[in-house]
């Protein structure tokens, strides 16, 4: 199989933060892609576990002092190369372009470099193996989460083009993981949903995905992961026209 669109897996749309962000329990260490709560505009996260009532010894402070910590302990020679990277080119920018924003520049190359690394560990260990690219889950997820959907809300959901949806859907269709149905009351609509098929997969790789999700996100408390998810979904409701 090879549900899912190739070109998509590597383009923009996947490294959306909003397709980075995960709904967590308190302390479960489970949940689901965010996307699931996204559909209806709802904010992800819980309560925002800021510095409110916080003060120095709240979990905004532990945070920092874990990671003072951390870089602390290892050695300037020793972090990961993208990390000295990042800092370089920070130090750089300074030089370069002296009126740059150097903490808008670290904030949206973490973020980028998160999503492609996310994007391509979960394509080659969770999706590609069953046959099927990020897209092509993704795809299949909101179905599984709203239910039968027309093809225009599917593809603005998704963050795709209706040519590259139409493509995906085809793919998943041949598979025979989705198919297309005519719309209730509508005999001219048509909506997109998944087969019987296409419902016992997507159950099954999403068992996966987010054990995965969850071994990206361990080293954040419950509370941080809250914070995170409160503070990227206000990006995506935010974000320029």
């Amino acid at each position: 199989m090879t549900a899912g669109v190739d070109d998509e897996a590597t383009s923009g749309h996947d490294t959306n933060p909003g397709v980075l962000a995960t709904r967590r329990g308190s302390g479960s260490g489970g949940g689901k892609p965010a996307e699931a709560g996204a559909e209806d505009g709802t904010a992800a996260g819980g309560t925002f576990a800021g510095n409110e009532g916080g003060g120095p010894g709240g979990e905004a402070a532990v945070g920092i002092d874990r990671a003072e910590a951390v870089s602390e302990a290892r050695p300037a020679d020793r972090r990961l190369p993208d990390v000295r990277y990042a800092e370089q080119a920070r130090a750089r920018l300074a030089e370069l372009a002296p009126d740059a924003d150097p903490g808008g520049f670290s904030l949206g190359y973490h973020l980028l470099h998160l999503a492609y690394m996310l994007v391509t560990d979960l394509e080659s260990r969770v999706h590609r193996p069953r046959g099927w690219t990020v897209p092509g889950f993704r795809v299949m997820f909101k179905l599984w989460v709203l239910g039968p959907t027309r093809p225009s809300r599917l593809a603005e959901l998704s963050v795709m083009s209706r040519s590259a949806l139409t493509n995906a859907v085809n793919t998943l269709a041949r598979e025979g993981l989705v198919e297309r149905r005519h719309a209730p009351g509508d005999r001219r609509g048509v909506v997109i949903a998944l087969t019987e098929r296409g419902t016992a997969a997507v159950t099954e790789a999403f068992t996966a995905h987010a054990a995965r999700e969850s071994a990206w996100f361990a080293d954040l408390s419950p509370s941080e992961r809250d914070q995170l998810t409160h503070l990227l979904s206000r990006l995506v409701a935010g974000r320029p026209d």
